[in-house]
């Protein structure tokens, strides 16, 4: 009986370890996998989690995309998420987000990329700022030249 006791838990054990999710970011301590920056700038921050479960932190939304760029592995990663530049630390799916580049608003790595949630949020700020809106394969496309 306890052995079978101690497989079910082993079992229920391995299991939860398993789950692919995103990751919370630890601020301050996490690096980022393209520039080994810490990541600190809850604004610009962003991850990606592959299909086994693997979170990879970013400390601007420049980065992911370079890396993912680089590698081509957006068909192997489960979650791409970027910072809601509106509400900072909130991650939100980056293929659905409308992605701002302006001079007057700076990220970590010098690309003036931000994501934002809401297309009208977007909107509103670049009318304060200027700059130069996009989608999740424009920006891509965009930071590939």
């Amino acid at each position: 009986m306890k052995k079978k006791a101690l497989t079910l838990v082993l079992f229920f054990l391995l299991m939860i370890s398993c789950k692919v999710e995103p990751k919370e970011i630890n601020y301050g301590n996490d690096h980022c996998l393209y520039c080994d920056m810490t990541v600190v700038d809850k604004k610009h921050a962003s991850q990606y989690v592959t299909q086994k479960g693997r979170a990879y932190m970013f400390d601007a939304v420049e980065c992911l995309v370079m890396k993912i760029n680089q590698e081509k592995n957006e068909d192997l990663l489960a979650f791409i998420l970027v910072a809601d530049f509106e509400n900072p630390g909130n991650l939100v799916t980056a293929k659905t987000v409308t992605f701002l580049v302006s001079e007057k608003i700076k990220s970590p790595m010098g690309a003036n990329l931000s994501a934002f949630k809401l297309k009208k949020t977007a909107t509103k700020i670049q009318q304060e700022y200027g700059g130069e809106l996009y989608t999740w394969s424009q920006i891509k496309a965009k930071l590939a030249q």
